[in-house]
């Protein structure tokens, strides 16, 4: 893009290169923390689906006896005993971001007769809640992730623009200018001799 050798346009690309110097740092700044909150939120994640994996293979041991699920009605079966309503979220602010965070599962209220089901069926229901929370927990942590990459990439596509582009090329207008109006100044003084010289010599 051509510039204007002009005094007026040197000023404009020093207030632009100290505008691009003073952003840097905090671009810089909020990069750091977005890699570091993905960082934490991914080994967050980890741990929840390990949880849910685990308690998943708990569950193999339950295998014969949830066999005993079928014999029950259709209304009766664990599955409508356990019935997730809404997943509760409250917003965070990370780095100007607004992510989920996860606050609790609710689930439908469902009134069953205990003399309807053998011992075994209490147990199972809280384990099958547990699940369907860890689901949710899981759910809501890539949702955080997914969210938190888009504005790092956005962030760093910035801090690359500032670094390798916008102060580079601020500083090589600066130079540019101030070369070509020091050329000016000397060809004024050259200038200005030669006049004085012709009037001396009148």
């Amino acid at each position: 893009m051509a510039i204007k050798l002009t005094k007026n346009e040197l000023k404009k690309q020093k207030d632009n290169l100290k505008q691009f110097q003073r952003y840097l740092p905090t671009l810089q700044l909020k990069k750091q923390q977005l890699q570091s909150v993905i960082m934490r939120i991914r080994a967050e994640l980890e741990q929840k689906e390990a949880e849910r994996i685990q308690m998943i293979g708990d569950l193999d041991d339950w295998v014969a006896v949830f066999a005993e699920n079928e014999i029950f009605d259709e209304e009766k079966k664990l599955d409508q005993l356990v019935q997730p309503d809404k997943v509760i979220c409250k917003d965070e602010n990370i780095a100007g971001v607004t992510i989920p965070s996860f606050e609790e599962l609710t689930f439908k209220e469902i009134n069953y007769d205990v003399d309807d089901y053998p011992l075994w069926v209490d147990t199972a229901i809280f384990k099958l809640r547990e699940i369907a929370r860890l689901d949710a927990i899981v759910t809501t942590l890539r949702k955080q992730t997914q969210l938190l990459e888009a504005e790092l990439r956005t962030t760093s596509q910035r801090v690359n623009l500032f670094e390798k582009v916008k102060i580079p090329e601020a500083k090589e207008n600066i130079r540019v200018i101030q070369v070509y109006l020091g050329d000016q100044q000397t060809a004024a003084v050259v200038r200005g001799k030669i006049s004085k010289k012709k009037l001396v010599e009148v």
